[in-house]
């Protein structure tokens, strides 16, 4: 490590430190110690250790899923245009990428050349099924899908462990033993961090208490989880276990809201609205992710047809600006509570 790396690497620990010995109460303290999560955001997007033109603490990313249809050239144009820090393209947009013909090495300058990084692909699908056989079997997909994510530039590659339909008596013990060896895979072979999710319809891994099981039972030093608000309201999750944890724990932090209407149990994902267009408390989230001292990206992250209708850029800046005026009113008001 050369002496300039070194010095930055102190300088943020000092930060952090300092951060956390004034805890809560100094919500514009972690704002100066938030670090992108990989490579390192154009300077263009940041300010002095904030984002968007200072008001956020984290890079904002965009999830691909919410401006489906468009190709995934196309969607890198966007969110660079619409103003985003990072890009969160799923697995099967990358494949079909290079299966047509495309260098992944030229989709990672790509992506670079817009001023985005990639902090997460979704996913390593069927990640964990229920034999040692299967599970062999299943790495055959696992290795091909973090070598492509790897190949553009990708910190973690998402977890999901179960295929939708999950097999009975999960064992969260052999799931944990599973997760650690993907760890091991993906962190010597390809240099990229695999992280839990927690999504509804997977009973092994429902809510942010059975993924955090699975990733501390895994005994490895970079498991990490993935939580995501919507996931967090219809698996009952609840939003307190939030600030139990550390920000190094999570490796992205996917955001969105939910309506009133129609009721939880009838939730699907269609159904995610703008951030702030919605009831989840999404203010006290962003002040946890700054107890906690959070340094990630915060991803937009929608499934909503009437978006996907809508023009794509259109779509992609209102979510930036819908998640930027939740941080900056949750900021606000953590400050006024410390004043």
């Amino acid at each position: 490590m050369d002496a300039g790396v070194a010095r930055v690497n102190l300088e943020r620990a000092m930060q952090r430190r300092d951060f956390l010995a004034v805890g809560a109460v100094a919500a514009t303290g972690v704002a100066a110690s938030a670090v992108a999560p990989a490579g390192e955001v154009p300077a263009a997007r940041r300010a002095r250790g904030r984002y968007q033109s200072g008001r956020s603490p984290w890079p904002i990313s965009l999830d691909t899923a919410t401006i489906r249809p468009s190709s995934l050239l196309e969607k890198i144009r966007i969110a660079s245009e619409a103003g985003f820090d990072a890009i969160e393209p799923w697995d099967g947009e990358i494949a079909d990428y290079e299966s047509q013909g495309g260098d992944l090495a030229e989709l990672a300058r790509r992506i670079r050349d817009a001023g985005l990084v990639v902090p997460s692909v979704i996913g390593l699908w069927n990640a964990i099924p229920p034999t040692r056989e299967a599970f062999e079997a299943s790495l055959v997909d696992s290795r091909r899908r973090m070598r492509q994510a790897a190949a553009i530039g990708a910190e973690h590659i998402q977890v999901v462990p179960q295929p939708e339909r999950p097999w009975r008596e999960f064992d969260p013990a052999w799931a944990a033993s599973c997760y650690r060896e993907l760890l091991e895979i993906g962190l010597a072979d390809y240099n990229i961090n695999p992280a839990m999710v927690f999504v509804e319809f997977l009973e092994g891994s429902r809510t942010i208490g059975k993924a955090s099981q699975i990733a501390i039972d895994a005994d490895h030093p970079r498991a990490k989880i993935i939580p995501d608000v919507f996931h967090m309201y219809i698996g009952d999750s609840g939003f307190n276990g939030l600030r139990h944890l550390r920000g190094e724990f999570l490796a992205i932090f996917q955001f969105n809201d939910a309506p009133a209407s129609p009721p939880k149990a009838e939730l699907k994902d269609e159904h995610r609205v703008f951030p702030g267009d919605g009831i989840l408390p999404l203010g006290r989230c962003i002040r946890d992710l700054v107890e906690i001292g959070y340094a990630g990206c915060i991803s937009l992250e929608l499934y909503n047809p009437g978006y996907w209708a809508r023009d794509h850029l259109e779509v992609a800046r209102t979510g930036l600006e819908k998640t930027l005026a939740v941080i900056e009113s949750a900021l606000a008001r953590g400050e006024a509570a410390g004043s």
